[in-house]
């Protein structure tokens, strides 16, 4: 049976943004990744198989050309938690994308996607349960 392939776009490669890019790739959805830095590409799994485009993530021609307006998923994947901000807050409330995810570090900054249906990824809060699962510590 064919399905239609989706546009997920990851804004910034970064461990997590390349990670996820390479196993999101692999299920046949067409994937853009989008980098200030050429040289972050490297983090790309062998495996990927999306896009790959050089500019800032915040500037909306960048978005635009990458395609933005096809996307269904974002996930705004960099290293720094206002740019996270600023693209997620963009893909919604201007290109009104399904499905916006924003990494951040400082659970201070969620008040800046809060009430936009974008959903925060803490990787430390991750971290912490899986510790508590993985661990022989009663919590």
């Amino acid at each position: 049976m064919w399905t239609k392939r989706r546009t997920i776009m990851i804004a910034g490669c970064s461990r997590f943004g390349a990670g996820l890019a390479g196993e999101i790739s692999e299920l046949g959805d067409d994937v853009i990744v989008i980098d200030k830095h050429a040289d972050a590409f490297r983090k790309l799994p062998a495996n990927f198989s999306g896009f790959q485009i050089v500019g800032n993530v915040t500037d909306p021609d960048v978005l635009e050309e990458a395609g933005i307006r096809r996307a269904v998923i974002l996930a705004a994947a960099t290293d720094d938690d206002n740019v996270n901000c600023m693209v997620a807050q963009m893909a919604r409330r201007i290109y009104d994308v399904d499905e916006v995810f924003a990494r951040l570090n400082d659970t201070d900054k969620e008040h800046l996607i809060s009430g936009l249906n974008i959903k925060a990824i803490y990787p430390a809060r991750l971290s912490v349960e899986a510790f508590k699962e993985l661990s022989s510590i009663v919590f």
